[in-house]
């Protein structure tokens, strides 16, 4: 049994869809088709279901790389062979606007944790190509406009530098977010699958009277909604 999701393989499905907040996980295991709660210690909360005849679950990461490697590691010790994150970022790129949606290519390691795992060598943490390519597809047949791109994986929700933003952008990411660069680091290392879709939620911008802004909790809802269903008709292709 593994320490903090306190599961079993079996518990489990191969794909699991990992988001940071608990009513996302409650929302999308209400989804499932005879869904079952298989984890809730520590706040840590998941079910396992089926979608459309697939076999999925859904896990909490909680926030921040620290707290997601704890759930990956974990979830891999059991088995688990498909990781895909569902989540929010801020857009920090020319031409990102609020409610876009992206898939993370590669995650640029701006976090301690993933620099703690490669004893800060270099790293470049990407996604899957299968996951890629399939979420493609779903999104020209659901006429979803998909922007495939960088990302940086960051520690610190509230940045007190003024020019921490332009230093993410000098390395080509287009949005900023806080787990997926060890999120893809744990699965390349025990090669396995995973994707990071994110859902811009706000635009973060250089100057203190426009850090950031933020979109509507209804308009964040319904943008959530159509991400959703993306990836679980990427999760039925697999």
């Amino acid at each position: 049994m593994t320490l903090h999701l306190r599961a079993e393989k079996g518990d489990y499905a191969p794909t699991v869809l990992l988001v940071g907040d608990p009513g996302r996980a409650e929302i999308i295991g209400n989804m499932f088709d005879d869904p079952r709660c298989v984890a809730r210690n520590r706040g840590l909360i998941g079910y396992t279901g089926i979608h459309n005849g697939t076999p999925v679950s859904v896990q909490t990461t909680g926030m921040g790389c620290p707290s997601a490697g704890i759930v990956v590691e974990e979830l891999i010790q059991i088995g688990v062979r498909h990781l895909i994150r569902i989540g929010t970022c801020g857009g920090i790129g020319k031409g990102i606007k609020p409610l876009d949606m992206v898939a993370a290519i590669s995650a640029a390691p701006f976090d301690g944790a993933t620099r703690t795992y490669v004893n800060r060598e270099p790293v470049a943490p990407y996604a899957s190509f299968t996951l890629l390519n399939k979420a493609y597809d779903v999104a020209q047949a659901m006429h979803i406009p998909l922007i495939f791109t960088g990302v940086a994986s960051v520690d610190v929700f509230y940045n007190p530098f003024p020019d921490y933003i332009e230093k993410l952008r000098r390395v080509g990411a287009f949005v900023v977010e806080m787990e997926t660069s060890l999120i893809y680091h744990l699965a390349n290392r025990n090669n396995i699958d995973a994707a990071s879709f994110l859902l811009v939620s706000d635009i973060v911008g250089k100057h203190e009277d426009e850090f950031t802004t933020f979109v509507t909790d209804k308009d964040l809802a319904a943008g959530m909604e159509k991400l959703i269903a993306l990836v679980l008709s990427v999760v039925t292709k697999l």
